[in-house]
C-alpha cells in the first residue's frame, strides 16, 4: 500500500504561479528601476533636490567636467551619493550571499546569519565600539574589525563542519547555528560590559544596520568586492545548479561537491564580511530576496543570481531612504524596515503560490 506521503501534493485552489518574463526583459526593467531609484533617492532629504539636478551633478562628476561646486552639488556628491551607492551594493551583496548560502545547504531558510558569518562580523565591530569607540576608531577600523570577525567565524565554522575530508550541508547548518549562538552571547556580553551608555546605543544601532557613516572610500571598496565576487559566482552558476542536486548527483556529474562547497562558502564569507563591515547587520534581505527571485525566474542560478542582486539593491535603496525620512531628522535602523516590508511580502508570495508545504 502506498504511503500518503507518496501522493503528489495539490496546490491550493487559489495558487497561481507568478508570471515569468523573459530574462533580458526582466534585467532591463530592473536595471532601469534601479537607476531611477538611485536618482530619486539621492534627491530625497531635508533639502529636496530635483531629479534633473541630481542627474546633471552625477553626470558632471562622473565625466570630470563639472562646474565649481555648488550647495546642491555638495549635498548630492559628498553626502547622499556615497550612501545610496553603498546601499545598492550592500543590498546586492546580501541577496547574492543568501542565494549561495541556500544552495550550499540545500535549504530555502538559510542565509549568512544561519552560517554564523554575520555574528562573527558583529563581534569584531562591537569589540571596537565598546573598547575604542566609533569616533576614535577611524574610518576603516570598524569595517576592518567586522570583516576580520566574519572571516574568523567562517574559518571556524568551516573547520568544525568538515569531518573526514567531507563538508556536509546539515553539519554546516548545525555548526553555523551553534557558532552564531556562541558569538551572539559574546556580543551581548560586550554590550553589557560597556560602561558608556553612548557606546551601548551605538552598538544597538549598528546591530540593526545603518548606512549613516557612508563615505566614498567605503562605498567604492564595497562595490569592488561585491562586484568581483558576484561576477565569480555568476561564472560558477552551473556548479551551484549541480550542487543543489546533492553530493551523489554532483559526483555522478564529475564534480567534487566538498571542494566546491568549501570554495563557495569562502566566497560567501568574503561577501558577507564586506557588506556587514560597512552597513552593520541588516536582516531578512538574504532570506527573502532569493526566495522571491525563484518565484519569478525559477531555480536556475544563471537567472537567479543577477535578478536577486538587482532586487536586493532596489529593496535596500528604498529601505534606507525610508529610514532617513520616517522619523526625520532622526533615523531608523534599516533592519527594522527590511523586516517590516520583506517578511509580510514574503509570506504573501508563499501563500499565493501554494508553497508553504514545500
Amino acid at each position: 500500500m502506498a504511503l500518503d506521503t507518496e501522493r503528489p501534493r495539490t496546490p491550493a485552489p487559489d495558487a497561481r504561479p507568478l508570471a515569468r518574463p523573459p530574462l533580458p526583459v526582466l534585467l532591463a526593467v530592473l536595471t532601469a528601476l534601479l537607476l531611477g531609484s538611485v536618482v530619486l533617492a539621492i534627491g530625497i532629504g531635508p533639502v529636496s533636490i530635483a531629479p534633473g539636478t541630481v542627474a546633471r551633478v552625477l553626470a558632471d562628476r562622473l565625466l570630470g567636467a563639472g562646474p565649481p561646486e555648488s550647495t546642491d552639488a555638495f549635498i548630492v556628491w559628498r553626502l547622499r551619493a556615497p550612501r545610496v551607492v553603498e546601499g545598492v551594493f550592500v543590498g546586492a551583496g546580501l541577496a547574492v550571499a543568501g542565494t549561495v548560502a541556500q544552495a550550499l545547504v540545500r535549504n530555502p531558510v538559510a542565509d549568512p546569519y544561519v552560517l554564523g558569518l554575520s555574528s562573527g562580523a558583529s563581534v569584531g565591530a562591537v569589540l571596537v565600539l565598546t573598547t575604542v569607540g566609533a569616533t576614535a576608531a577611524g574610518t576603516m577600523t570598524l569595517p576592518l574589525a567586522a570583516f576580520l570577525g566574519a572571516l574568523a567565524a567562517g574559518v571556524g565554522v568551516f573547520a568544525l563542519a568538515r569531518t573526514g575530508g567531507m563538508l556536509h550541508p546539515l553539519r554546516l547548518i548545525m555548526v553555523g547555528i551553534a557558532v552564531g549562538q556562541l558569538l551572539g552571547g559574546l556580543t551581548s556580553f560586550l554590550v553589557l560590559r560597556a560602561g558608556s551608555t553612548d557606546a551601548q546605543q551605538q552598538v544597538m544601532f549598528w546591530l540593526l544596520g545603518s548606512l549613516a557613516g557612508a563615505q566614498w572610500p567605503l562605498a567604492l571598496t564595497c562595490a569592488a568586492v561585491v562586484g568581483a565576487v558576484t561576477a565569480a559566482l555568476l561564472a560558477a552558476a552551473n556548479r551551484l545548479n549541480v550542487l543543489v542536486l546533492g553530493d551523489e548527483g554532483a559526483a555522478a556529474l564529475g564534480m567534487d561537491a566538498t571542494r566546491t562547497r568549501g570554495l563557495l562558502f569562502l566566497a560567501t564569507g568574503l561577501l558577507t564580511g564586506t557588506v556587514v563591515a560597512v552597513s552593520g547587520t541588516i536582516g531578512f534581505v538574504g532570506l527573502v530576496v532569493p526566495n522571491l527571485t525563484r518565484l519569478l525566474v525559477g531555480a536556475d542560478h544563471r537567472r537567479v543570481l543577477p535578478v536577486a542582486a538587482l532586487l536586493g539593491a532596489l529593496l535596500l535603496v528604498w529601505a534606507d531612504t525610508a529610514a532617513r525620512m520616517v522619523l526625520a531628522p532622526s533615523e531608523l535602523p534599516i533592519g527594522i524596515l527590511t523586516a517590516m516590508v520583506g517578511v509580510p511580502f514574503f509570506v504573501w508570495a508563499l501563500r499565493r503560490n501554494g508553497m508553504g508545504a514545500a
